[in-house]
């Protein structure tokens, strides 16, 4: 039994200190998968990815009796949490009270600023739910690529599917949210 199963045990079992056990042996993965993913977002992103680790630590810990069947089921978990701490900021943003609609003036130069990225982010979120609706493993494949990092690979093995199954997957996956998205904008 892996050091990872047995944590998940004790805290099924009801071990108050199980939990304290699993941030460390799973923390500097998250950060690192959270690095990442901050990385590609827009610059003027203000979450910091030890804040999106530690607010989807909260999220996962913060019910009751948490239970993950395993490492893939938990690492999935922590992509689903991540994503709608990402889809919470974006549309926060967004909201008039915090200037949603507005558009950035530099002073020095006095040009407006490119476009966000939460529009992009917000159209992703919506048509991801309704791929899941169609295909939940598609939809679990793109959470698992575009909001924590995974590679292919990556998220293949946390899925429990072949590489092989996982790139047809992405290929239709990325192809139908993009018609999805495009139809949105039009």
């Amino acid at each position: 039994m892996s050091e990872f199963t047995r944590i998940l045990t004790s805290i099924e079992l009801g071990d108050p200190q199980a939990g304290a056990e699993l941030l460390p042996l799973v923390y500097s993965e998250l950060r690192k998968l959270a690095a990442a993913k901050i990385a590609r977002e827009a610059p003027h992103q203000t979450l910091q990815a030890t804040a999106l680790v530690h607010e989807a630590w909260l999220r996962l810990s913060g019910e009751d009796s948490p239970r993950f069947a395993n490492r893939a089921h938990f690492f999935a978990a922590a992509a689903e949490a991540m994503r709608r701490i990402l889809i919470d900021s974006a549309r926060r943003k967004r909201a008039e009270r915090h200037g949603g609609g507005q558009q950035r003036v530099d002073l020095e130069d006095v040009q407006v600023a490119a476009p966000g990225n939460d529009e992009e982010l917000l159209a992703v979120n919506e048509a991801l739910d309704r791929l899941a609706a169609q295909n939940s493993t598609e939809a679990e494949l793109v959470k698992l690529r575009y909001f924590v990092g995974l590679t292919l690979a990556e998220a293949a093995q946390a899925l429990g599917i072949s590489a092989r199954t996982a790139d047809n997957y992405w290929a239709h996956a990325r192809a139908w949210l993009y018609r999805e998205i495009k139809g949105q904008v039009s």
